[in-house]
């Protein structure tokens, strides 16, 4: 690989993009690559107005200026053969421009093209699907599998959803980007549990696919066991917001009842989630949509531990360690699990996690650079992965 055209994500404030490009950048630093940030133009600031993942003007006025970024310097013969051009997301509007030159241009300027790819019309759960993107956003996905050079996963898992759905791409699993150190570095300690609040948080989003009518229930049914314990929400946003209205009006009534210990944290910049996080026992999960989760990453490096269900890709992420994961929609499982974290504190070590995340950005390169075929999922007996535990467990 003679240079890297880096296209990633706008920042927002609320989401893990406020930080990409610099966990990028430390590791391609770290490992002197050649490397040049292709940037969008900013629409709305830090903020999503419209839509919950990202903000749908942001998001397409981003991706079509990046694009057009790059397309100049396509014109400029300053992207060649030997250089690859590497998208965060798969779904970059625009993208399909780069293809349609690639295919009209003399060889030598002929770049390979890898994308991430997150969740999209593959999951059932994701956004995408429950606002009716599908039928355009299949034939999107189809555009780029018959044309890019590599796909990007975070999991096992996944594999088999693009595989079923039809893809035929070459597929890595290099995890899901993460800067362990920067993250770290954003708080100024990080305390032992015990010294701690006694504090439960929640930091997806407050969407049906997230299920936060689950995570009341379990405040509620907590409160009669230990009224103490402390069931958070950490939003970014001033005020919280949902795909459901219904969600939001129950937290509110909740917060303001004697049926749970139930606080609502609204506005938060990174650091003071970060420091709210930093300054918890559990982080508490119960999404259907979810494939790795940035947050079970932060809690990880933060030493707070994650109590997830036992779904999809997370006993991938967990390594089949069953201390962290609960019988899925189980209030009662949940609820014991919560339970041994604030008995036996001792008995839970998180690290490991962020410490696999944190080479992502390092796996991502070898697979730039020819060196990465260990990730490679392109023969059909590529669920035999699945179950393999990517690190060991210190305790």
């Amino acid at each position: 690989m003679r240079k890297l055209f880096y296209c990633g994500l706008e920042k927002i404030q609320a989401r893990y993009t406020l930080q990409l490009e610099t966990w990028n950048r430390l590791v391609f630093d770290s490992r002197e690559i050649n490397y040049e940030i292709v940037y969008g133009q900013d629409l709305t600031g830090d903020q999503i107005v419209t839509g919950s993942v990202l903000d749908a003007h942001g998001r397409s006025f981003y991706s079509l200026t990046q694009i057009a970024a790059l397309v100049k310097l396509m014109q400029e013969g300053k992207v060649t053969s030997d250089d690859v051009i590497f998208f965060e997301d798969a779904f970059t509007p625009g993208m399909e421009s780069l293809f349609y030159i690639i295919d009209q241009v003399p060889e030598e300027y002929r770049p390979k093209v890898y994308v991430r790819f997150l969740a999209q019309s593959v999951d059932p759960d994701d956004f995408v699907n429950r606002v009716g993107m599908f039928e355009w956003m299949r034939p999107y996905e189809q555009m780029l599998d018959a044309r890019v050079d590599g796909i990007l996963v975070a999991n096992e898992e996944f594999v088999a959803h693009l595989r079923t759905a039809g893809f035929k791409a070459p597929i890595y699993v290099t995890g899901l980007p993460f800067g362990k150190s920067e993250v770290q570095g954003r708080v100024p300690q990080i305390n032992e549990l015990e010294f701690r609040t006694r504090r439960v948080g929640f930091a997806a989003r407050w969407d049906d696919e997230k299920q936060p009518d689950f995570y009341m229930d379990l405040a509620e049914q907590y409160f009669k066991y230990d009224p103490t314990v402390e069931f958070a929400v950490f939003c970014g946003h001033p005020t919280l917001k949902s795909s459901n209205a219904k969600y939001v009006e129950r937290a509110l009534t909740l917060q303001n009842s004697n049926r749970a210990n139930f606080k609502v944290y609204t506005g938060l910049k990174k650091n003071d989630y970060y420091e709210l996080l930093s300054d918890s026992w559990v982080l508490f999960n119960c999404a259907l949509q979810d494939w790795t989760s940035n947050t079970v990453s932060e809690a990880s490096a933060l030493g707070t531990i994650p109590i997830f269900p036992a779904y999809r890709t997370f006993p991938e992420v967990f390594a089949n360690n069953p201390s962290f994961m609960y019988v899925p929609w189980s209030l009662d499982d949940a609820h014991d699990h919560i339970m041994a974290v604030f008995e036996n504190p001792d008995d839970f070590d998180p690290y490991p996690i962020c410490n696999w995340q944190d080479g992502t950005i390092d796996r991502t390169l070898d697979v730039f650079e020819g060196n990465g075929e260990q990730w490679a999922r392109n023969t059909l007996d590529y669920r035999k992965y699945v179950s393999v535990p990517k690190y060991t467990w210190h305790k």
